[in-house]
């Protein structure tokens, strides 16, 4: 059983790191709370891999207070990679091995012994569900296979703090869910997930909270569903039955006045016999909405809520145009 971290798994504050004249992080600041997934989103470059190999212990940052699993980095490196595991798209896999064996080697490596290497072996392999090709050699391993035995290496040491990098890159939709899966259980177990990912619908699937980076800057960071408030294009399109409903329903919310000057106006479409009204997000909106036209005697037949999803969230935050739009914060 995994020990609980005592106050946030990972605190970060003013990591700064540079490379000659470039900055790569500046003065970046994270939280990660015990028992959670925190994905770590940017485009590349942003500086995603150098947080996580400073946070793993593997090169040295310039400056900054960090704290991993309850351990300051800085003073106590061999307690941080005692308490962590990484694990990233580039498997640590030997083709040569059998599954089993490529656990229990790793088992040796952490000195378990040779009793409780080869129990905690069988333990992994049947929870993640690899138990019937323990005796296979790995090369003959299916991707999804390749990254479940990858992921039960490192749960060999038991760690609180998790490293993920692109963990389902090139995987096919069944295994991606699989692995989905396996992160939520651990989670529910007590470990804490730092997550890497390209595939803003993993993020948005697994992360209790997203943090941004661009530039080496961090942009926003919040929940998912904080972060897509952060973006306009929020709208309710409105199918109606007939001419007179369209009309009725489009000449009361234009003398509605609920939005203010420069908002989108709405968008009728006639031949779809829709309209596509402006909203902000959530219930609040949409009753108001919907109370507006039953006021008017119009009745609506169907109905679709669009809200910003990570994709727009991320086009907003990171690159050129986030400058010009001034929607980083």
């Amino acid at each position: 059983m995994t020990a609980a971290v005592p106050g946030p798994a990972i605190e970060v504050r003013g990591l700064r790191k540079s490379y000659g004249s470039q900055v790569v992080l500046d003065s970046i600041d994270l939280t990660v709370p015990a028992g959670t997934v925190f994905s770590l989103l940017g485009p590349n470059g942003a500086g995603k891999t150098t947080t996580v190999r400073i946070l793993s212990t593997l090169i040295a940052a310039d400056a900054g207070e960090i704290r991993v699993a309850g351990h300051d980095l800085s003073r106590e490196p061999n307690a941080v990679r005692a308490a962590i595991g990484v694990t990233g798209q580039f498997s640590a896999v030997d083709n040569k091995l059998t599954g089993e064996e490529n656990l229990i080697l790793m088992a040796d490596l952490r000195h378990l012994g040779k009793r409780e290497g080869r129990r905690r072996a069988a333990e992994l392999l049947d929870r993640l569900d690899l138990a019937d090709s323990a005796r296979k050699i790995a090369f003959t391993y299916s991707g999804g296979m390749r990254r479940r035995l990858d992921l039960a290496m490192t749960l060999v040491g038991d760690p609180r703090v998790i490293f993920l990098d692109e963990p389902t890159t090139g995987l096919d939709p069944r295994s991606r869910r699989t692995m989905w899966q396996i992160v939520r259980d651990l989670v529910s177990g007590g470990v804490t997930i730092f997550l890497t990912t390209q595939q803003l619908e993993e993020a948005d699937r697994l992360a209790d909270r997203i943090a941004v980076l661009d530039g080496g800057k961090l942009v926003a960071e919040g929940t998912p569903q904080e972060l897509k408030r952060l973006v306009p294009g929020g709208h309710v399109r409105l199918r109606l039955a007939d001419r007179e409903a369209l009309d009725k329903a489009a000449r009361a919310l234009e003398r509605d006045g609920a939005r203010a000057a420069g908002d989108p106006a709405v968008a009728r479409d006639d031949e779809a016999m829709t309209l596509q009204v402006p909203t902000e997000a959530g219930v609040h909106s949409l009753r108001a909405l919907l109370g507006r036209l039953e006021q008017e005697s119009v009745e609506v037949d169907d109905l679709e809520v669009h809200t910003p999803d990570l994709d727009d969230v991320f086009l907003a935050l990171t690159g050129p145009r986030a400058g010009e739009s001034g929607a980083t914060r």
